[in-house]
């Protein structure tokens, strides 16, 4: 059993706003162990609203649409459900006054639009929206169900956590919860990593899946149980199997970022670090000011030379002008005469320098946050070693 959400406004589609309510949704589905398994965001068209469903109906158990519900001509999600499941709509006096009482409480008048929202697919259930003007409603259909809910995120978080998912536990007796576990890794390509577990990707529970950030590869792991005890307890053998296997470059978990881990490792050594970084817009310094004292300062320069030599000279200048254990020292750029990107990276302070030199063939928006997670990914992997 699964279930598809269907996001709908012109606006997502547009760029013009993020669609954070999936995001929810999707947590909210997660967590009473409901497998989602497509979202589609349509615009503010009825015949195309209706398309969608209509593949949904096809595929999926349940499906929570957002938005389109509100009073004017291109909130078409009524109109969209009741063609794709081939009813009429119907006026529900009973939405009309629950409509008219909100507009009392805020003390202003219905316009004559606010009654397109007491239409609903005939034979739908409506559920009551106490803290908005749109009733949501529930259409069941050949074994299916259609849960539509406001685009409103307060009004749709507010109908998911007080009627949905109590609903949806029941109707479909769900008992089983979902679990993440997330293993942030540094120094390896998503190639390399999935060279490495790409046989556990094919496990069914729990599930294993890649994800390549500028400079990181996450590895979730992601159970389905009973329980929750349960289901962290089949993620930690996963977890057991995946360190043995790339341990070494995983330098984190769930919400940890590289540069708190790094914070750790520094603070647990008594050792602070400067740094100064050319062609990153002082991404690096930006990442590390929040870490405390152990980050003794960052410089930001414009005319750092691409060679290990000056790279070395320049940690070394930085680390004794902010009396600093360590300095991490970063240029990033082109050379006149090859146009690709290049970063070098030193690391002074340690026996002897580590350093890092290497070309950079992605998108070149990326760069200074690839350049910068490497550079950190190289303090991390040093002093864990030291």
């Amino acid at each position: 059993m699964h279930a598809e959400i269907i996001a709908t406004g012109s606006e997502l589609l547009l760029g013009e706003v993020v669609d954070t309510n999936s995001t929810f949704i999707a947590r909210q589905l997660r967590d009473i162990g409901l497998n989602l398994y497509f979202k589609t965001v349509v615009g503010d068209n009825e015949a195309r609203m209706a398309e969608a469903l209509s593949i949904a109906l096809k595929r999926s158990d349940v499906i929570i649409t957002t938005g389109g519900l509100g009073p004017t001509i291109d909130d078409v999600t009524r109109p969209a459900i009741a063609r794709a499941v081939d009813r009429p709509l119907v006026f529900r006096a009973d939405l009309l006054d629950q409509i008219q009482a909100r507009f009392r409480a805020y003390g202003v008048p219905m316009g004559d639009n606010n009654r397109r929202q007491a239409y609903v697919p005939d034979g739908a259930t409506p559920i009551e929206n106490p803290v908005g003007t749109a009733p949501a409603f529930i259409v069941e259909h050949g074994g299916r169900l259609i849960i539509s809910l406001p685009g409103v995120p307060r009004e749709m978080e507010y109908l998911i956590e007080h009627a949905v998912l109590p609903y949806l536990k029941t109707k479909l007796d769900l008992k089983d919860v979902i679990v993440i576990r997330t293993l942030h890794t540094v120094g390896q390509g998503e190639s390399r990593i999935d060279e490495a577990i790409g046989d556990l990707e094919a496990a069914s529970n729990p599930t294993v899946g890649l994800s390549a950030k500028a400079g990181q590869v996450d590895i979730r792991i992601a159970a389905k149980a009973a329980t929750r005890a349960e289901a962290e307890a089949l993620n930690a053998t996963m977890e057991q199997t995946v360190r043995e296997r790339v341990g070494k470059f995983i330098f984190g978990v769930d919400a940890d970022t590289l540069e708190n881990v790094v914070a750790r490792v520094l603070n647990d050594r008594a050792l602070t670090l400067a740094t100064v970084e050319c062609g990153t817009g002082g991404l690096l310094g930006g990442r590390l000011s929040t870490i405390g004292t152990a980050f003794r300062g960052g410089l930001t320069v414009s005319d750092l030379p691409f060679d290990l030599t000056s790279v070395i000279a320049a940690a070394n200048d930085v680390r004794s002008t902010q009396a600093s254990d360590l300095a991490l020292s970063v240029s990033l750029g082109r050379s006149p005469d090859d146009p690709n990107l290049k970063l070098v990276v030193a690391l002074t302070g340690l026996d002897q320098p580590a350093t890092i030199e290497r070309g950079f063939g992605g998108h070149s928006a990326l760069a200074a946050q690839w350049a910068s997670t490497a550079a950190l990914g190289l303090v991390w992997r040093k002093l864990v070693d030291w």
